[in-house]
């Protein structure tokens, strides 16, 4: 299937890779800044991946050659009226939270900016490959915004409150090799390599049973924030939801056959 391309309205397409899902942001003249139409687009896509159940892990890319995503279209905001703004905020907050939502792993691969909005695409992901030409960030304060993506929520679980704080506070920008210090991003790979490295890190990921994948996140992302006693109990829930799966069964008997299983996905 790779190279299946399918599109979501002019900015937004997927690309099929046997099990692996390509999420491209395509709007590379505006270095994929967020319009209204993109946003919805974008949660188009990912109501289209998260019914699929052939998409065992999700990459979210970018066709940009300088950048990842630069946030929100600032040029398209300055024109809106606050009326406008009330209205629009429900399908930029779609975009973000459809990619949070989608039920399989999720990987950004970064280069260049990923700003803003950008960067919260990307913490919106279980994990982020970024190359060594990339640079991330949260500037809104310094426009009269907060981080409306996503993005005061998810950067203190990935780094903790104060340095969270520190980087939402001075709005500065992190290169490469400091973000991969501070927990900002995952892997850090050579320039041009971040979307190779991605869909290679999928495709690793996309090997084991897709029943288990999606448990494994779902008890994750519910457990977190809860107390030992509550998460064990998302746990709990979560085991029972695969322990008689096909998916159990197959994975049992291919262990015990010595032979790569053929996972059902149910």
């Amino acid at each position: 299937m790779s190279g299946e391309q399918e599109r979501f309205g002019e900015f937004v397409g997927v690309r099929r890779h046997g099990y692996v899902a390509e999420l491209v942001l395509d709007r590379p003249k505006a270095m994929n800044a967020v319009s209204t139409d993109m946003a919805r687009s974008i949660g188009a896509a990912c109501d289209a991946l998260g019914a699929d159940p052939r998409v065992r892990v999700t990459v979210v890319t970018s066709s940009s050659e300088r950048a990842f995503c630069v946030g929100a279209d600032l040029k398209e905001r300055n024109s809106f009226t606050d009326a406008e703004l009330v209205r629009q905020r429900p399908v930029s907050r779609g975009a973000y939270t459809g990619v949070l939502e989608l039920p399989m792993p999720t990987i950004a691969a970064v280069h260049g900016f990923a700003l803003g909005g950008g960067f919260e695409l990307a913490l919106a992901c279980d994990l982020i490959v970024a190359d060594r030409t990339a640079v991330v960030g949260l500037p809104e304060v310094s426009v009269g915004v907060i981080p409306g993506g996503g993005g005061t929520q998810l950067l203190p679980r990935r780094v903790g409150a104060a340095r969270a704080a520190e980087l939402v506070f001075t709005a500065r920008r992190v290169e490469a090799a400091e973000a991969a210090g501070l927990g900002l991003v995952d892997q850090l790979v050579d320039a041009g390599q971040d979307r190779e490295e991605a869909l290679a890190l999928a495709a690793r990921i996309a090997g084991n049973s897709p029943v288990g994948l999606r448990a494994a996140k779902r008890a994750m992302r519910l457990g977190h924030g809860l107390d030992l006693r509550a998460g064990l109990e998302v746990e709990d829930a979560a085991w029972r939801s695969v322990a008689f799966s096909g998916d159990r069964v197959e994975g049992v008997a291919a262990f015990n056959e010595k032979r790569a299983p053929r996972w059902p996905g149910e």
